[in-house]
């Protein structure tokens, strides 16, 4: 298949310009002394131009339509015709954008989120009002070169996750509050666990060891990857070869840096896992419009961190396993802690401030909000300066808290600086493919259970690869969840893993 080879060489060209790309972010995210950010900007939409300027090229038209003759007679869902169809995709949704919105938007997303940073910093939301309004410009304006037929929202959530729109997701929203409202107030009414000792000083050096050491057990590979702080946690690849994590410290706040450390390692192994032979390719490389990320959307992604961090790192079976590791490694601040209490400790629900820091019950009411704020933004309800007012007044309506500055209010999240408008749902609906996900592992590998027990990962690590991490972007995500679980996606795993947990961990009637 020469057209197709040839097709393949010129997107690895591609990909090695969007791969850099995501070098630069990294190491802005990271490293980057805070003088470098305009002149990164410029950097990024350089490249992103040079980008565009091949995916819409008249020599990639020939090559594509030359290979599609070539591959006609593939499987539909072969690798050959899916990595086509993705290229596809990319190319015509690119001839349809300005490339002056694509320079704009690469150049804005480096000074926005070093903005960010700082704005964040002093508690300074007029600082970063500016750039947020040029960012929500653009995106509207993005939202409009994607196309959509009910609400603008349609078409940026399209970009993280193929097929959600503003109408399904308030379906899914009112499926999850019905259920989990309901059990919010019955664990508040509830005698909360003991968890005074988590707030003990623990030493950074010993933290981030002890975080590794679990990232490898689930197979996290650091000759392809390395682990890094930052100021909100990420992960990040440069091919399946080139993985890497970040996480955040505080010395009395051990599981925000455990807890992000799983979560991105579970991140990491998607993107470790991808078939080799789809590196460099459309299935694989963060193509721009697309959703950017190596695997099946956003959403497909953020299933894989939410099982390794709160299916397995938050169980009980996982906590008999380590737990004697954990107090090996901070003796004195455990000493008067068993295993039980521990447990109990990092699964205690509590509305809290932060996203990040939320319990599971509570969360997706976090991504709820955002979710509310960010679509009233692009259909223009809702105005840049009335933000931090409106962020206030929901998670007073959601949580029941008003947060007392806007560093632990509208300003937590670095998403709306990057220019992730549409990612927020994500986070929910990975929680749903999670519990899916998780169901279908455990009904299909032999003592699964048994092997997780014993700390060992491989058999679930064997099945979420052969399932979900191989394909790359080969099956869009809900062909993805039928293929593995034999359904789309189903609220209900989720919530009955939930309801089982928590009515067993607060000793709940019913």
């Amino acid at each position: 298949m020469k057209a197709y080879s040839e097709l393949n060489q010129y997107m690895a060209g591609i990909s090695d310009i969007l791969n850099t790309m995501n070098i630069l972010n990294w190491d802005a995210r990271t490293q980057m002394p805070t003088g470098g950010n305009v002149t990164r900007g410029f950097q990024l939409a350089t490249l992103s131009g040079l980008a565009q300027e091949k995916l819409v090229a008249d020599q990639l038209k020939t090559l594509l339509e030359k290979a599609e003759v070539e591959t006609a007679s593939l499987p539909e869902d072969g690798i050959e015709r899916r990595n086509l169809k993705a290229l596809r995709e990319a190319s015509e949704l690119f001839r349809r954008t300005p490339e002056r919105l694509t320079r704009d938007l690469a150049g804005l997303r480096a000074e926005a989120q070093h903005c960010w940073g700082q704005a964040r910093a002093k508690n300074d939301f007029a600082m970063f009002a500016p750039l947020l309004e040029r960012m929500v410009g653009l995106q509207r304006e993005l939202a409009e070169v994607i196309g959509y037929t009910e609400h603008p929202y349609d078409a940026l959530v399209g970009i993280y996750e193929p097929d959600m729109t503003h109408t399904k997701l308030q379906n899914l929203f009112r499926q999850l509050k019905a259920k989990c409202l309901p059990l919010l107030e019955r664990i508040r009414a509830a005698e909360p666990p003991r968890e005074e000792f988590l707030g003990r000083e623990f030493p950074l050096g010993q933290q981030r060891a002890f975080g590794l050491e679990v990232a490898q057990a689930f197979g996290y590979d650091l000759e392809r990857g390395r682990l890094d702080t930052s100021l909100h946690p990420f992960e990040i690849s440069f091919t399946r070869d080139d993985v890497r994590i970040t996480t955040r410290y505080q010395p009395n706040f051990l599981t925000m840096s455990l807890f992000g450390t799983l979560h991105e390692t579970g991140h990491a192994l998607y993107e470790q896992g991808v078939a080799p032979e789809l590196s460099r390719t459309a299935l694989t490389s963060d193509l721009p419009g697309m959703y950017a990320v190596g695997g099946a959307s956003f959403g497909t992604h953020e299933s894989q961190s939410r099982l390794w961090e709160n299916l397995v790192g938050r169980s009980k079976i996982f906590w008999r396993h380590w737990y004697p590791r954990l107090v090996e490694t901070f003796k004195t601040q455990l000493e008067d802690v068993d295993a039980e209490t521990f447990h109990r400790a990092v699964n205690r629900v509590s509305p809290s401030l932060i996203r990040v820091e939320a319990d599971e019950i509570t969360y997706n009411l976090h991504i709820m909000l955002r979710v509310e704020l960010e679509a009233a933004l692009i259909d223009g309800s809702l105005s840049v300066s009335d933000l931090p007012a409106a962020w206030n007044a929901k998670m007073q309506q959601y949580l029941s808290l008003t947060p007392p500055d806007d560093a632990r209010g509208v300003l937590q999240d670095i998403h709306w600086s990057a220019g992730y408008f549409g990612s927020f749902p994500t986070y929910t609906i990975g929680n749903v493919m999670a519990s899916q996900f998780f169901a279908a592992a455990r009904a299909q590998v032999p003592n699964l259970e048994a092997s997780l027990e014993a700390g060992d990962y491989a058999p679930l690590r064997g099945w979420l690869t052969e399932h979900i991490y191989r394909h790359g972007r080969r099956f869009r995500p809900q062909e993805l969840l039928q293929r593995a679980t034999g359904h789309g996606l189903d609220a209900q795993p989720y919530l009955e893993y939930l309801e089982t947990k928590f009515t067993g961990l607060y000793q709940l009637e019913g």
